[in-house]
């Protein structure tokens, strides 16, 4: 997809579309830090945009470990379809909502880790919540919510859904991006 492709698609959903370019390598090594990916089983991906994360995680995945994309955004996911052919690799055309449905469809256990790119700040209260909870409801109980946002004020909201939340910086995404962990053990 071509940066002008991606930045109409940010002025046509910006609410659902996080930033008007794609992420940058410097964030992609730290979102994929914290994956120990010689022991993940299955790893998900929330709202992949073009693919950015996605290229890296199969790259690094082990030959067992299954990734599940989640995209709802019509072009990104049709890119997605062209860009990215692996026989581990389930492209979702959905909704993040449904992560429940979605992985017992492909007869997967819960999540060792999952990535979100979903830009939570402008989703309404209910829905963040909602998510936030299917997140945690399809996490192993070791298991690590990887998201990245362009604000550090969610501390409070993702602390009410994990017990440990640690919060990193990269400065040099544009525009600068804090990558929260998230816990439960």
């Amino acid at each position: 997809m071509s940066k002008r492709s991606f930045l109409r698609e940010f002025f046509k959903a910006n609410r659902m579309v996080g930033s008007v370019i794609p992420s940058s390598r410097f964030l992609s090594k730290k979102m994929l830090q914290p994956i120990h990916f010689e022991q993940a089983k299955v790893i998900v991906e929330l709202g992949p945009g073009t693919g950015v994360f996605t290229k890296e995680l199969l790259s690094k995945m082990s030959a067992n470990c299954h990734l599940v994309v989640i995209e709802l955004n019509d072009a990104f996911f049709h890119d997605l379809q062209q860009k990215f052919q692996h026989p581990n690799l389930h492209l979702v055309h959905g909704s993040a909502g449904d992560l429940t449905t979605i992985l017992q469809g492909f007869n997967l256990a819960k999540a060792d880790y999952i990535l979100s790119s979903l830009p939570l700040s402008n989703f309404p209260a209910a829905l963040r919540n909602s998510i936030l909870e299917a997140i945690k409801g399809n996490l192993v109980a070791e298991g690590k919510l990887i998201q990245f946002q362009y604000t550090r004020g969610l501390k409070k909201l993702y602390g009410a859904h994990f017990k440990q939340v640690h919060i990193d910086y990269t400065a040099l995404n544009f525009p600068p991006a804090f990558v929260y962990t998230c816990t439960n053990s």
